[in-house]
Formats: C-alpha cells, structure tokens, sequence
C-alpha cells in the first residue's frame, strides 16, 4: 500500500524535473555565445563592410570609386603598413581613414546621396561586430 501511494509523488516530481531540465537547455540553447574574433578577422570584416556596399560610391582624394576598388584600395595599404597595423582601431585611425597622401578623409557616399566619413561608417561597424 505504501508504494502505490508514493506513485503519484514520484511520478509528479519527474515530470517536474523533465520540464525544469528541457526548459534549462532551451534557455541555454537560445543565447548566443560572443565570438572573440582575432584582430586580423576584424579587419577583414571591415573591408568586407565596405566592399558589399555595390551601389556606394567611395570618395578618395576627390575622386570618387566603386566599392570593390575602395575594398583593394584598402587592402593594399594594409599591407603596406605590414606589422603596424596590429589592431582594427589602428586599421581605421591609421589607414582607412584619410589619404596618406593630401590628409583627407575618406568618405562614402550612399545611393540616398547622405555621405559619412569612412571613419564613422567602419567604428560603427566595428561596435556591430564587437556587440555580437
């Protein structure tokens, strides 16, 4: 007699269990683990960034250029910057910024016509990927 009175307990706090733990692992399946990308993975999403912007047009020295053309533009500096370039924030304070030669800013001018200097645009996208 004992035992059939203890079924219903058992069978109760099981249950009980089960929905506790499968709830658990569905809380734990849904957030989203940080990814600690390496410096050189930040900068290349930086020139990806840029390089996907098809309809924008990228303004250096006056001359504007198309987003492929900006994106190796970039990449070329970075490599000539070799070992100095250790960071995504050196990358756009150092290189994908401004002309190394005149000083001037770069800038990106959208199909809306708004421009913004690349400067903003890249730490923008930089706080994205660092936020995610």
């Amino acid at each position: 007699m004992k035992i059939r009175a203890l079924r219903p307990v058992v069978i109760i706090f099981t249950i009980s269990f089960v929905l506790f733990f499968s709830l658990s692992l569905q809380g734990q399946s849904t957030t989203k683990a940080k990814k600690n990308y390496t410096e050189d993975e930040k900068i290349e999403y930086l020139i990806k960034s840029i390089e996907n912007l098809n309809s924008a047009q990228f303004c250096r020295n006056g001359t504007y250029y198309d987003a492929e053309v900006a994106a190796n533009h970039l990449r070329m500096k970075r490599e000539k910057a070799g070992s100095a370039v250790k960071t995504a924030r050196v990358f756009i304070d150092k290189i994908a910024s401004e002309s190394s030669v005149s000083g001037v800013p770069y800038r990106i001018k959208f199909t809306n016509g708004k421009e913004v200097e690349t400067r903003i645009f890249l730490n923008e996208k930089l706080k994205e990927l660092e936020n995610n």
